[in-house]
């Protein structure tokens, strides 16, 4: 049961950030288009699920807080399949077939690249 209320509770909060992060985006940096939202929260969330795997190893913490508040809590709800593929949907209904394609291809290749890094850091940096 316990587990339910991690989920619960991160949800709640990966959701209030990746909305938060959206408006930071539109009215902070004047950045209007929606997908960079999408595509910058993904990978930044695609990261922080490969390094909160790799310290999952570390067991500094309990796993059950790690696996279902951080990962799918939290950053299950801060990324955003959903919103990536109606996205892409939305480009390609309206004829904007190169942009779909780049958004897929690099939303795809850097979400993949940075969960590889998030996983490896300790690696990577040592």
């Amino acid at each position: 049961m316990l587990n339910f209320l991690y989920v619960a509770l991160g949800g709640s909060i990966g959701a209030t950030l990746r909305f938060s992060f959206s408006l930071l985006l539109k009215n902070f940096l004047s950045l209007n288009y929606l997908f960079i939202s999408t595509f910058l929260v993904n990978i930044i969330g695609s990261f922080l699920i490969g390094y909160a795997i790799f310290f999952l190893e570390s067991k500094n913490t309990t796993q059950d807080f790690i696996k279902y508040f951080i990962i799918i809590g939290v950053l299950g709800s801060f990324t955003t399949f959903s919103t990536f593929s109606l996205e892409n949907v939305e480009m390609l209904v309206d004829k904007k077939i190169t942009q779909a394609f780049f958004y897929m291809s690099f939303s795809l290749s850097l979400c993949l690249l940075f969960t590889y890094i998030g996983l490896n850091l300790n690696k990577i940096i040592n």
